[in-house]
């Protein structure tokens, strides 16, 4: 048999592996393997990003949406750099990823060669799988470990690969691969199930807390729900699980939740977590019994004291506690928040419904929920938008991707990129502040080249308005977060797409509609005003620092200096 260079093995390696899409720049230190890839451009498209971090963030969205792994790739050096973000984005979120990242000549590393960085050592806090290529034989034996690795611990895999190794030439019968991925069904033991039945008997008050881990389990969840007459709050990423207008579901919590469901969480007396590491301490019960169901036994009772742990598959554990747990009559608990629920969304209704001189964000949500489709792709940024989303926007079938855990700005934009490919068929939107979109606004050009029919919209305030808010919670005064004023409709028409520029409320219903009717990228400017993100419930220490802030603001606007403390509290006795 001929032999075959290193690259072509490993293109073959990522074409076994049903790889369909990688977002990346060519380069000096990758270009031989680029060139392996220009030959397999009939089964794997190249996207070719303006800038390595959208490429990262592309392909962990990818990994989100698809379950699939998300594949990106840069030079050494600086484009290895701009990966990095990304790649955190997707270890955070547990999404597999492979990178493939370029890297000097064999005969030139170790020697500060021109762009060469210590590509291993970088990456290893943020990688399952971390490993140089050092022969060509074992590049496409690395490349399939490294992608089963990713699957295995949803995690991302790094390959770094010297740029002269795809050049050389291997024996095709030596390489040792396969494609071939197996799946475990992880089933919770019988004495823990008995437990949590005998927890869930007792309860009065039971309460789901659910995140991602539920996603797959939505017909389990929702009967286990009814059965146990329990409503539900689900973790920000795992919104839409079930729809926001469900009769048990109550939001989600925190910064970002409902009054409702910080209520019910306060006055639980069985907290039932399933597949959720909710990070906010502060906003669980102080002393509730709890049942945690997660197939990672080392999330269980991570984040709170738990009675039971049940270390399983959502779905299948789900399925055994519906099988045994009772039908409760008694529903006092579950009807309450259902009717606090119904006041929680008519006291939103009437802050949509105002008529203002200049529009609002609360104002902006409900009218594109009327021009999306109910099983659109959303891709929602990082910052106020994620509140005014979270809370405002009604999911019914729609599936969202997002930051979650690393919570980076830019998010929207190249999660939109990668939805309009995994979801060709169906409409993508992405939904972004004018601080999160103007970070990767570049990659406009991508979705532009590629006439990916994405929707961007912009809420635009000209502040880092989640920054701005966050100051004022301290009790600080605001510096540095107003934004130089950007017409991004105009930017759109300039990037070869299509852009609308609202600014009143009249105008933005015509300005959606007409999106419709656009083949290629459109851009719909907002400009909005200046609102503040409240949460559901505002604690007495926000309450508190926020009067900090306006009476600093007060001296501020009259120029009166604040004496010290020692002073005033002299003055005062």
């Amino acid at each position: 048999m001929a032999k075959v260079t290193a690259g072509e093995a490993a293109a073959e390696v990522l074409m076994d592996w049903e790889v369909k899409h990688l977002f990346g720049l060519p380069g000096d230190t990758i270009n031989h393997f680029v060139e392996n890839l220009r030959k397999t451009k009939e089964d794997i498209d190249f996207i070719q990003v303006r800038h390595e971090e959208v490429g990262a963030l592309a392909a962990s969205s990818y990994a989100k949406l698809t379950g699939n792994i998300g594949v990106c790739l840069s030079i050494a050096g600086p484009g290895a750099i701009h990966l990095m973000n990304g790649l955190y984005d997707a270890k955070a979120d547990g999404a597999p990823v492979l990178a493939l990242v370029g890297q000097v000549s064999t005969s030139e590393v170790g020697k500060d060669s021109f762009q060469e960085v210590h590509l291993t050592r970088m990456f290893e806090d943020v990688a399952v799988f971390n490993q140089r290529v050092d022969s060509p034989k074992s590049l496409p034996e690395l490349l399939n470990q490294a992608i089963r690795t990713a699957y295995a611990k949803k995690g991302v895999s790094v390959l770094v690969i010297p740029d002269d190794i795809p050049f050389e030439k291997i024996d095709p019968q030596t390489i040792q691969t396969t494609s071939v991925r197996t799946f475990s069904q992880v089933e919770p033991h019988e004495v823990d199930l008995n437990k949590a039945i005998k927890y869930i008997k007792k309860s009065e008050k039971p309460l789901i807390l659910a995140g991602t881990g539920t996603k797959k389990a939505r017909h389990e969840l929702d009967a286990f729900a009814k059965n146990i007459g329990a409503p539900i709050i689900f973790s920000l990423p795992a919104k839409g699980t079930l729809p926001d207008e469900h009769p048990h579901n109550l939001g989600q919590l925190g910064q970002i939740g409902t009054k409702p469901a910080y209520e019910a969480m306060e006055e639980t007396d069985l907290l039932i977590m399933i597949g959720t590491s909710f990070p906010y301490e502060e906003f669980l019960p102080e002393d509730a019994k709890a049942i945690q169901i997660d197939i990672d036994a080392s999330e269980i009772g991570k984040r709170y004291p738990v009675s039971v742990g049940l270390t399983g598959d959502a779905a299948v554990t789900l399925s055994a506690l519906n099988e045994q747990a009772p039908i409760k009559a008694e529903r006092n608990f579950l009807e309450k928040y259902q009717e606090e629920m119904q006041k929680w969304w008519g006291s939103l209704e009437e802050k949509e419904k105002e008529v203002t001189s200049s529009l609002r964000p609360q104002q902006v949500i409900p009218e594109l929920q009327k021009a999306v489709e109910d099983d659109a792709i959303l891709s929602v940024d990082v910052g106020n938008v994620t509140v005014w989303m979270a809370r405002h926007f009604r999911f019914k079938n729609q599936i969202m991707v997002i930051s979650s855990w690393m919570a980076t700005m830019g998010c929207g934009l190249p999660g939109a990129i990668a939805g309009s490919l995994t979801h060709p068929n169906q409409q993508v939107v992405a939904v972004c502040g004018d601080g999160g979109f103007s970070m990767v606004m570049q990659d406009f050009l991508t979705a532009v080249r590629y006439k990916m029919p994405i929707l961007v919209v912009i809420l635009n305030n000209s502040k880092l308005g989640m920054i701005q808010y966050e100051q004022q919670e301290l009790g600080n005064l605001n510096y540095e977060t107003d934004l130089q004023e950007m017409d991004f409709a105009k930017f759109a028409e300039a990037c070869g797409g299509t852009g609308y520029r609202v600014e009143k409320q009249e105008e933005l219903r015509s300005a959606l509609d007409k999106t419709s009717k656009e083949k290629g990228p459109v851009i719909v400017d907002v400009v909005i005003e200046d609102q503040p993100p409240l949460p559901g419930i505002i604690s007495y220490g926000q309450a508190a620092n926020y009067s900090k802030y306006l009476l600093k603001r007060f001296f501020e606007d009259q120029k009166i200096e604040l004496p010290p403390i020692k002073t005033a509290l002299k003055r005062m006795l």
